[in-house]
């Protein structure tokens, strides 16, 4: 049977949505800052190459970044409508989210501060990735269960199994919240739920969405998972449950673990929460889960929104007058604003930089890469322009017979999509790496001749009858170091052909 609850506090008609548009408004202003970030560069590749699949990713992101360029061309506020859009989705369905668990305008607006705001949240509505749209598809999941527990339609299934199918051509995390969120139906009344035709029917349509993916990485040998241990052998900074932990506190804003661990502890114990106890238990799992997968601490922040609303609800039934009421928001809005510049490009670099040396507070560390002074996510949306210029300026010197016969060449997919997205305009020929989805796309044409971003002299001179620095991308304090100055190397003569060197060059991480 559907719970029995009290009817929710009356809310302004307006206020959920004022909530998502400000939040969209906030990304589109500053969606211009910086430059593309090096993830963006690499998925707008994917999407000039559409497939069921990639080395590293589902389809749905390649889909994503062909759309926003096919309307927006090479406008970098195009480029990040979508997960602009996405954030303020993801503000007013936790708005949503609120309501259901009987909050009120002073919970809706608690409920939204973290979620708009957070430092995550802030950096993925900020770019084109996977991670701009994964909150949204799993708070749509708790929401469609919490619509399916209030009133018992057991059509809500097939939604539910639309949005991890969905989800799963996303990112295959969904996987993971799906498989503890049913573990929480099972383990809790709601499991009544279970015995539907309508859940069936929801499967198999999360089956048939996902199942040419499947089929596209069974074809090709399971690559992701070929990555996911390359990933944890060479690339992934060593895990730690400290640093872990330490992660939520820091990602979704120290602010913010009061609302989140008390709306935990409601959807755990709280008897008027008794029907929604798999959402509580789903984050129990997830945790643990993803920590013992070694997993890297961003992972588990989806499963937040539904804990900052049913948090939200609890701290309007314990602040019942308005002016506290007025008090927290306010001091709420201040905290959050001001650690926005972490993660949010509202602020010049070097301003910035000195910010930052102020807070004296540096972002979780995922890569075993050094930094230089900007952390990673502004620094891989610095210096691509600028590789760019370099690789076109010794490109257009060679010879008109010499340029028809060369081929570029990059170390990583960054380089390879800046190369690719910016270099059209200067008249640069598709560039090749072995970095990832790049590898799989080959080496093209047989070239006489390379040029080549990054790398070391000493491995081209066997190779090439004349190997030399022809010219270096100018030096940038902003840029990952391993990216900074990086030589160009012309190799004139290739002695063995780049299709019999391309096994070598495979780079799965």
């Amino acid at each position: 049977m559907p719970p029995e609850t009290a009817p929710a506090p009356r809310v302004p008609p307006l206020l959920v949505p004022g909530l998502a548009l400000a939040t969209a408004v906030l990304h589109l202003l500053f969606a211009h800052r910086y430059g593309y970030f090096r993830d963006e560069l690499y998925f707008i590749a994917c999407g000039q190459r559409l497939d069921w699949g990639y080395v590293d990713q589902p389809p749905l992101i390649a889909v994503a970044a062909r759309l926003a360029t096919s309307l927006f061309g090479h406008s970098l506020t195009g480029l990040r409508v979508l997960p602009a859009l996405a954030a303020a989705g993801l503000v007013a369905l936790t708005g949503q989210l609120t309501r259901r668990f009987g909050g009120g305008a002073f919970a809706v607006g608690l409920a939204a501060l973290p979620t708009a705001l957070a430092p995550l949240f802030l950096f993925e509505g900020h770019t084109l990735t996977m991670n701009a749209f994964e909150p949204l598809l799993w708070t749509s999941c708790a929401a469609v269960l919490v619509h399916l527990v209030r009133t018992g339609q057991q059509r809500a299934w097939l939604a539910l199994g639309a949005l991890v199918g969905v989800g799963l051509l996303n990112k295959y995390s969904m996987g993971f919240f799906a498989a503890c969120l049913g573990l929480g139906v099972l383990l809790t009344p709601a499991r009544g739920l279970l015995a539907s035709r309508w859940l069936v029917l929801g499967v198999l349509l999360a089956v048939a969405l996902v199942l040419p993916n499947l089929l596209w990485q069974h074809h090709h040998g399971w690559p992701m998972l070929e990555l996911l241990r390359n990933g944890q052998l060479y690339k992934n900074a060593p895990f730690q449950l400290g640093e872990f932990v330490r992660g939520q506190i820091l990602l979704l804003h120290p602010l913010a673990v009061p609302l989140w661990l008390s709306g935990l502890g409601f959807l755990l114990f709280a008897p008027t929460a008794r029907p929604y106890r798999a959402l509580g238990l789903t984050y129990v799992f997830l945790f643990v889960l993803l920590a013992f997968l070694r997993a890297k601490d961003y992972y588990l922040a989806p499963a937040y929104p539904m804990l900052f609303a049913a948090g939200a609800v609890v701290a309007e039934r314990r602040i019942s007058r308005p002016v506290p009421r007025g008090v927290v928001l306010i001091l709420g809005l201040v905290g959050f604003a001001a650690l926005a510049p972490l993660t949010l490009p509202v602020l010049p670099v070097d301003t910035f930089i000195a910010y930052q040396r102020v807070l004296g507070l540096e972002g979780p560390r995922h890569e075993r890469h050094t930094f230089g002074v900007l952390p990673q996510h502004y620094a891989d949306q610095h210096g691509w322009e600028e590789l760019v210029s370099s690789v076109a300026e010794v490109y257009q010197r060679l010879p008109p017979e010499t340029r028809a016969r060369t081929t570029l060449f990059a170390q990583n997919y960054g380089e390879a999509g800046a190369l690719d997205w910016l270099g059209r305009a200067q008249g640069l020929p598709p560039a090749r790496s072995g970095h990832n989805h790049y590898f799989l796309w080959g080496p093209g044409e047989e070239p006489e001749h390379l040029l080549v971003v990054g790398g070391d002299l000493e491995d081209l001179q066997p190779l090439c009858e004349r190997a030399e620095v022809a010219a270096r991308v100018p030096p940038n304090p902003y840029v990952m170091p391993y990216e900074d100055n990086l030589p160009i190397h012309l190799c004139s003569g290739l002695k063995v052909p780049l299709a019999t060197l391309w096994p070598r060059l495979k780079n799965y991480q």
